[in-house]
């Protein structure tokens, strides 16, 4: 029930995803879904949750009061085992409030982070995107144990290299966190590359870039708008009125589409919370129903690769 577009678009990517193979239940105003689904000729598992977390609201404590609210109830559903994870366009603090609270963190895990992944280039993990505007050093640690694990079910990379971003490679460098944050990183069961730039991102120097929600969630966002805008700049350069360009344009365009594409949020769907017991997905609020079917997608193969698991092993050797 949350997002800019629900629940029409969360509906619609739902029947899309499950297109895909994904067995999906919906959670919400009963009434509402299933007229939704009527007009579009299809049939989901609906499951009524009557309340919903408002963005401006206190969400802690929101959570804990709204306990039919549709966030809460898909949490205890997959704290209860009935689901393998959750998708939410809605409030991210609420999401995250509700995956803590009822689902729990995983052993250790003092902070639970959003990741996601950096798909043009070099396709890079980069945590936090935003659950944690303020972080202690050796939370950033925990981020790169868990990014690590996550870079070896989602990039295939068997040892990945870890990076703290900062404004220099210099250890020297940065606030007192990146400071402190780089000594416990390099004495850490992990790949530390040392420190990584912003202009670093998908150039291969590291497969995660570690970071506080703030920074990376500028950094990402800023990369995804960059993208957009450069696409922009290419497409009206190709609709000069040049004879050349036109008879180049069957065989360009169809690429700078592609290339376009990849930077576009809906393209990967989400933001996998990790460090919590079981599979959270947040998707942007704005998402539409292709971002939400491919959020539905992320979440199902993490937990087909047994993502908490693998997480879960990851922080026991830390």
């Amino acid at each position: 029930m949350g997002g800019d577009h629900a629940p029409q678009e969360a509906v619609r990517g739902a029947i899309d995803a499950a297109a895909r193979g994904v067995d999906v239940v919906l959670v919400g105003d009963e009434g509402r879904l299933r007229a939704i689904l009527a007009g579009c000729g299809a049939e989901l598992p609906v499951i009524h949750a009557p309340e919903a977390i408002g963005m401006g609201e206190e969400v802690a404590a929101a959570v804990r009061e709204k306990r039919h609210s549709s966030i809460s109830v898909a949490a205890h559903l997959v704290a209860e085992g009935e689901a393998a994870g959750l998708v939410s366009a809605g409030s991210t603090g609420a999401t995250l409030a509700a995956a803590t609270i009822i689902m729990g963190r995983l052993p250790g895990v003092t902070r639970p982070a959003l990741a996601s992944v950096f798909p043009v280039g070099h396709p890079t993990v980069v945590l936090d995107v935003g659950a944690n505007l303020e972080v202690r050093p050796e939370q950033l640690v925990q981020f790169g144990v868990m990014g690590a694990a996550f870079a070896q079910i989602y990039l295939g990379v068997g040892e990945p290299a870890v990076g703290l971003l900062n404004i220099g490679e210099e250890s020297g460098k940065g606030r007192s966190l990146e400071k402190e944050a780089y000594a416990l990183l390099a004495a850490a069961p992990l790949r530390f590359v040392g420190n990584v730039e912003g202009r670093d991102l998908g150039r291969g120097k590291a497969d995660v870039f570690v970071t506080d929600g703030f920074t990376g969630n500028i950094l990402l966002k800023g990369a995804e708008g960059m993208g957009a805008a450069v696409g922009r700049l290419v497409l009206d350069a190709l609709n000069e009125d040049d004879p050349a360009l036109r008879a180049a344009l069957p065989a360009v365009l169809p690429r700078v589409l592609a290339v376009r594409e990849r930077f576009d949020p809906d393209t990967y769907g989400g933001a996998h919370l990790l460090g919590v017991r079981g599979i959270a997905v947040v998707a942007h609020g704005s998402a539409s129903r292709v971002a939400v079917a491919n959020a539905l997608v992320l979440a199902a193969e993490g937990a087909s690769r047994g993502l908490v698991a693998r997480l879960e092993a990851g922080l026991g050797r830390g």
